[in-house]
C-alpha cells in the first residue's frame, strides 16, 4: 500500500510541472505541532536534511512550534541525521515517575525533566545550531496576555477558557489573550506576513535558545509556563501551538524564478490547521491562499490504519499505557519504523516525478 502522499497549492504544482522538485527550490521548511504524531516524520527528516537538501547550497527558513521547534533545530546542528535518531529515542522512551503522595504527575516535574533533557541534547551545542551557514532557525511561542500574563491556578484556567471563545468566534480574537511571539536567529526577517494574527518577533541567541525552545514546547496544565525569556517582553510564554498548531501562515512568495519558491512541509496529514483551538472547527481546516506555494508531504489515511491501533501515536497513549512504559515503546518504535516508507516512496518520486500523484492541497 502506498504511504505517501503528495498534496501542492495552485502555484507549487505549477511550480513542479514546469520545474520538478530539485533541493535548491526549497525556501522554507515548517515543522507542525502535534506532539508524539511528530515520529513518523522521522525518516523524512533524516532523508531531507541528511541527504537531499545538502545537494544544493541556498539558504532555508526552518520554522517550528513545539515538538516541530524540536524538530527543525535539531535539524540546524552539523551530522542531523543521528541527532534525529536522537530525538526519536529520547522522545519515545520519555517516562515520568508519579512521586510519592500523588496521584498523577504534575506539571512542575514534566517541566523540571524536560529542561533537563533539553539540556542534555542541545548543551554545548547552540552555538553551532545558530550558525548553520544556511538553515535559519524561527522558533515559534505564545505569551500570554491579560489575565494569562502570569501563570495562576485560577486566572490561567479562565483565561483560556476566554481564549477558547473568543477564538470561536474569530481566530484573530484570540489575539486577545495570546500572541505569536518568534524567536529568530541570526537576524533572520520572518519568513511570512505578519497581518494575520497579533505577532512579535524576537533575536534568537544563546542566552534565550533553552527557555524559547522549551516555551514552545509547554502545552498548558501539562507543563509550566516558561516566564520573562531573556531578551523578550516580560509575560508567560506557552506552547507555539497555540497560536500556530499548524503554522497555516501567510509564507513570502517566491524570488524571481524557481529558486526558494516552495515551502516544503513533511507534516502527519493532509489538513494545515491554524491553531490549537481550531482542532474541533472543521471550516478552518481548509486551504487557503497562504498555501499557495506549499508542498505537504503526509501519510495516505488507509497507511496509517495499518499502524499499532490503527492510528498515529499520539498524546492520549500516555494514558491508554500509562505505566506500561514498554507496551508504549514498542507501539511507538513500530510506528516510527513503518514511516521509513514515507521517505522512500518520496525519493523515490524525486527520481521518477509521477505529477498525476499530485494531489490538490
Amino acid at each position: 500500500m502506498q504511504a505517501l502522499h503528495i498534496h501542492a497549492g495552485p502555484k507549487a504544482l505549477a511550480h513542479i510541472r514546469e520545474h520538478g522538485l530539485r533541493p535548491e527550490h526549497i525556501g522554507v521548511i515548517p515543522g507542525a505541532a502535534g506532539g508524539p504524531k511528530g515520529l513518523i516524520l522521522g525518516p523524512l527528516d533524516r532523508f531531507i536534511f541528511g541527504e537531499w537538501l545538502s545537494q544544493s547550497s541556498q539558504s532555508v527558513d526552518l520554522v517550528g512550534a513545539s515538538i516541530g521547534a524540536w524538530r527543525m533545530a535539531t535539524a540546524c546542528l552539523n551530522d542531523p541525521v543521528p541527532a534525529f535518531e536522537r530525538l526519536e529515542h529520547d522522545y519515545i522512551h520519555q517516562h515520568y515517575e508519579v512521586l510519592p503522595g500523588q496521584k498523577r504527575v504534575t506539571a512542575a516535574q514534566v517541566s523540571e525533566a524536560f529542561g533537563h533533557s533539553l539540556q542534555a541534547f542541545y548543551g554545548g551545542r547552540i552555538s553551532e545550531l545558530l550558525s548553520h551557514p544556511r538553515y535559519r532557525l524561527h522558533i515559534v511561542t505564545s505569551r500570554g496576555r491579560h489575565i494569562l500574563h502570569r501563570e495562576h491556578p485560577l486566572g490561567t484556567p479562565l483565561g483560556y477558557a476566554g481564549a477558547f471563545l473568543s477564538n470561536a468566534v474569530h481566530r484573530q480574537a484570540l489575539g486577545r489573550w495570546l500572541e505569536r511571539v518568534v524567536f529568530s536567529g541570526q537576524g533572520a526577517p520572518l519568513p511570512f506576513d505578519v497581518h494575520d494574527f497579533r505577532t512579535r518577533a524576537v533575536g534568537l541567541t544563546e542566552g534565550n535558545f533553552m527557555p524559547a525552545l522549551q516555551a514552545s514546547c509547554s502545552i498548558p496544565f501539562a507543563l509550566k509556563a516558561v516566564h520573562d525569556i531573556p531578551g523578550a517582553p516580560a509575560g508567560a510564554y506557552w506552547d507555539g501551538g497555540i497560536t500556530d498548531y499548524h503554522l497555516h501562515l501567510n509564507w513570502n512568495g517566491p524570488v524571481k524564478g524557481p529558486e526558494r519558491a516552495i515551502v516544503l512541509y513533511p507534516h502527519f496529514q493532509k489538513s494545515v490547521v491554524p491553531g490549537w483551538l481550531d482542532k474541533a472547527l472543521k471550516w478552518r481546516h481548509g486551504a487557503t491562499p497562504f498555501l499557495d506555494h506549499t508542498i505537504v508531504l503526509a501519510p495516505n489515511t488507509e497507511w496509517v490504519k495499518t499502524l499499532p491501533n490503527g492510528k498515529l501515536p499520539d498524546r492520549n497513549d500516555f494514558m491508554t499505557y500509562d505505566r506500561d512504559l514498554a507496551g508504549r515503546v514498542k507501539v511507538w518504535n513500530t510506528a516510527a519504523r513503518a514511516s521509513q516508507q514515507l521517505a522512500d516512496e518520496f525519493s523515490h518520486w524525486l527520481q521518477n516525478p509521477n505529477f498525476s500523484m499530485v494531489q490538490p492541497l
